[in-house]
């Protein structure tokens, strides 16, 4: 493919949005990141050369066009309303929403002229594995969030085909960083322990696949350069731990000393046991390779914290 000039990012002011801004412009790409009206989080945008910020809801994502006025190359979507809580990913209508504002994002791809759509699908997507996830693994979401991005991929796929735009669909597992929410088990651990609170956890015996939001966005890049058309790729390190390994890290770079609260919260009827996503198809096309360890990932994720938390 030729040189990006241009692309759109929508869900630009989450971890991965906005570490896929910083890349992006790094490489000398002009980027659109959408955003809500008023965004709370709109301050997570990086003050860049390069960046043009983009105000408009997601029910009005078709329309992009008359935002921006330039053609663009590429287009990533990774916006999706209601991830924040557990009750939405059931919410049925919300997520019915979000496939039709999905197709609705293939449609402002397409009238900006975009080469390919790069949407943002889930490990939810394939339910409970006790195995590898790779491309071909089987999918048997059991949440209306799981089932909508399966649906969204799908979709998209078809739509993007149907405009003669290459389609890559990254099933993405965990991702930390900068700017992630604090819903996430990551933030909530590390806002627990900076104000000195015991976080109380499952047992943490789970087998999981943290990746860097920097890694992941690299990852993203190249999926829009050279990913393969149609191609679905797990998205994650490729290496796992045990969750309390994870846990473990997070305290020993904050408070050795702290306490965490281990299996005073039960695990979900439906808790997911073991992610691991098999990244060898994902490196073979595009030659991206995960580089952030943890230990050196997770020290970003904590600062970002600490300044959000006003500590010093």
């Amino acid at each position: 493919m030729k040189k990006m000039k241009r692309v759109v990012v929508t869900g630009a002011t989450g971890a991965l949005g906005t570490a896929l801004i910083r890349n992006l412009v790094t490489h000398g790409i002009e980027v659109y990141a959408v955003c809500r009206p008023k965004s709370p989080r709109i301050d997570n945008l990086p003050q860049l050369s390069g960046m043009y910020i983009v105000e408009r809801n997601l029910a009005d994502i078709a329309h992009l066009s008359d935002d921006i006025g330039k053609p663009c190359e590429g287009f990533y979507h990774l916006a999706w309303a209601g991830t924040g809580s557990r009750a939405n990913r059931f919410a049925l209508p919300l997520q019915v929403q979000n496939v039709g504002y999905a197709l609705d994002a293939v449609e402002a791809a397409h009238s900006l002229g975009a080469e390919f759509f790069v949407g943002a699908g889930s490990q939810a997507e394939y339910g409970l594995h006790d195995e590898i996830l790779t491309p071909e693994t089987a999918t048997h979401p059991i949440s209306g969030y799981g089932i909508a991005k399966l649906a969204a991929g799908d979709m998209t796929r078809l739509a993007a085909h149907s405009h003669g735009m290459r389609h890559i669909w990254p099933r993405i597992l965990s991702i930390y960083g900068e700017n992630d929410g604090e819903n996430t088990l990551i933030s909530f651990v590390i806002r627990s322990l900076l104000m000195r609170k015991r976080p109380q956890l499952t047992a943490g015996e789970q087998i999981w696949d943290y990746l860097s939001a920097k890694d992941a966005a690299e990852a993203l890049y190249r999926m829009g350069m050279c990913g393969r058309d149609g191609a679905v790729y797990p998205l994650g390190s490729g290496k796992t731990r045990c969750l309390r390994e994870f846990i473990q890290v997070i305290c020993n770079k904050i408070n050795p000393d702290s306490e965490i609260g281990w299996g005073e919260r039960p695990y979900l009827k439906d808790q997911v046991m073991h992610l691991e996503a098999d990244i060898s198809q994902l490196m073979e096309d595009t030659g991206w390779m995960p580089r952030i360890e943890f230990e050196e990932g997770i020290e970003e994720a904590i600062e970002d914290i600490k300044r959000k938390l006003k500590m010093n």
